[in-house]
């Protein structure tokens, strides 16, 4: 059906031809036009910088004709974002941009309602800095780790194969390579196609143990050592949860299991491919500190992390008490936001579950603070994360970096047709149809992930220079403020409270939330206990 139209064309230019020849000089003007329709065609199926013209020759270029006169037909389409940040058209806008190097200047200013609620701006100084010369890292590794990681402030978040398609894996890892930053994989393994550009990788555990399980479907180690070792590989982290799906395990049905993929998962063919709701590895806070702890010296020093979308409060004070108690700490913590996205989530789970990212990582950020682990370990977070200035604003309330996954998708070619699911996705990313991700080119999309990132980061480093800082660690809760309603305005220091070092173990200052769940905390269970 993709090429019904092009094949018609096709059809109707021999039939006019026919025509033209035996009948009548005056079928050759529509014959021209259905000459040059159908040379168009042709010319869509060779290009590689369109995927969608790819897919649907000849009929995608009216996308492209109302996108010219979208302006005068469509009010600004807004997805609602429950930290009060909008992902509009503008925001989608600037990452085709981006992606394709072109200038960003924008006439007439801004079209932002300022006054209303939620409206958040940086502010800069009268003695702004010099911009960096470089891209801003950060450093990954605590005190067991022998092997720290350099890592860049935006990088591509989880997002695995199965869901997305081998083009567009080695596009993003491709882009990865040459710009420096980090390629999540994804709880579905570190597959060939992960690897072919070798790009930095992150590998990510998730319940199912994809690349390193046993039959039963439980962690085997042995695998896991094989594959942790591999140079390519910088980090590991562990998926405990995603803001998208918080607490939802998932099937990969035995019909969509490809030699590749059972390889890469390490799952048998003809059988449904589970991921439980929860891990088997570990039942408790300790339990967790120390299966990290084995992965590290499995893996030979890398940093082990944790992902998670925050949830019962005390569990993650738990996790607190188990690193003091067991000395043993992750080497970074990955807050995701319940905004975050997904190809398949029930929509109850998408809209209702999950702490939203801001809160999440504040509650975060201030629980280690409070129990003086901060400074021993990196934050990092992701939720709808697409520009230098949301980048920034997490930094400033304590985040050290940023993940991204749909903003790297759209670099990729994304148009957010919502047919992740069916596996008809019509620029070939979110499909493993060959006939349908054929149409993403790797080359060109590589690049357009990489300028994606390159421009996202120059952004930032203009952003930081104009506020008066050096570097984005520099930054604070006040470089920040937010809009209440029409008349309140305040500062993210004003807005949100922020704990001193040591406030939860010390019991010190107005924090009577944390002191009570500090105290229905244990490092032996994640359920409540009864204060002593």
């Amino acid at each position: 059906m993709r090429y019904l139209p092009f094949t018609v064309v096709i059809l109707l230019t021999i039939v006019l031809s026919a025509l033209t020849m035996l009948h009548s000089g005056w079928w050759s003007t529509p014959l021209a036009v259905f000459a040059l329709l159908t040379c168009l065609g042709c010319y869509d199926l060779i290009q590689v910088r369109h995927s969608i013209l790819r897919s649907f020759p000849v009929i995608a270029h009216l996308r492209f004709m109302f996108e010219l006169i979208r302006p005068e037909l469509y009010q600004y389409f807004v997805e609602s974002n429950t930290d009060g940040r909008p992902f509009n058209r503008d925001q989608r806008s600037l990452i085709y941009e981006r992606s394709k190097n072109i200038e960003g200047l924008k006439p007439f200013g801004t079209e932002l309602d300022v006054y209303s609620g939620q409206y958040e701006w940086a502010l800069h100084s009268i003695a702004t800095h010099s911009k960096s010369k470089e891209h801003f890292r950060t450093m990954v590794g605590g005190a067991e780790c022998s092997k720290p990681y350099s890592c860049s402030l935006l990088n591509i978040s989880s997002m695995s194969f199965g869901a997305i398609s081998p083009n567009a894996i080695m596009a993003m890892n491709k882009g990865a390579k040459k710009a420096g930053f980090a390629h999540w994989t994804g709880e579905g393994g570190f597959s060939p196609y992960h690897k072919k550009y070798g790009g930095d990788i992150v590998w990510q555990l998730g319940t199912g143990y994809f690349g390193c399980r046993n039959d039963d479907g439980t962690f085997s180690a042995d695998l896991y050592a094989e594959q942790a070792v591999d140079e390519q590989i910088k980090m590991i982290e562990i998926k405990i949860s995603q803001g998208a799906k918080p607490g939802h395990g998932g099937v990969l049905p035995a019909a969509k299991i490809t030699p590749e993929i059972a390889a890469t998962r390490k799952v048998p063919m003809g059988q449904d491919c589970l991921s439980p709701p929860g891990h088997s590895a570990f039942r408790t806070p300790r339990e967790l500190c120390e299966w990290i702890q084995q992965l590290r010296e499995l893996s030979g020093g890398k940093p082990i992390g944790f992902k998670l979308c925050l949830g019962m409060p005390h569990e993650f004070l738990a996790i607190c008490k188990a690193m003091i108690e067991t000395q043993i700490l992750p080497d970074f913590i990955n807050v995701d936001g319940g905004e975050g996205g997904t190809g398949a989530a029930p929509l109850e789970f998408s809209n209702n579950m999950g702490t939203p990212l801001v809160e999440g990582l504040l509650f975060v950020h201030n629980a280690l603070v409070g129990c003086s682990l901060r400074d021993k370990l990196k934050v990092a977070c992701a939720g709808k994360v697409t520009s230098a200035s949301h980048v920034l604003r997490n930094l400033a309330i304590g985040a050290d970096w940023c993940n991204a996954a749909r903003g790297f998708m759209m670099a990729v070619g994304c148009i957010q047709a919502q047919k992740c699911h069916t596996n008809t996705c019509p620029v070939g990313v979110a499909t493993q149809d060959p006939g349908r991700f054929r149409v993403l080119n790797v080359d060109d999309k590589g690049e357009r992930v990489y300028r994606y990132h390159s421009n996202t980061m120059e952004a930032l480093s203009e952003l930081v220079a104009a506020m008066g800082v050096d570097k984005p660690s520099e930054l604070k809760p006040f470089h920040v403020t937010k809009r209440l309603d029409s008349c309140r305005v305040v500062t993210y220091q004003e807005a949100y409270n922020f704990l001193e070092d040591g406030a939860i173990l010390n019991q010190t200052g107005e924090h009577p939330y944390f002191h009570k769940l500090w105290s229905q905390a244990s490092a032996e269970t994640f359920g409540v206990v009864t204060a002593n």
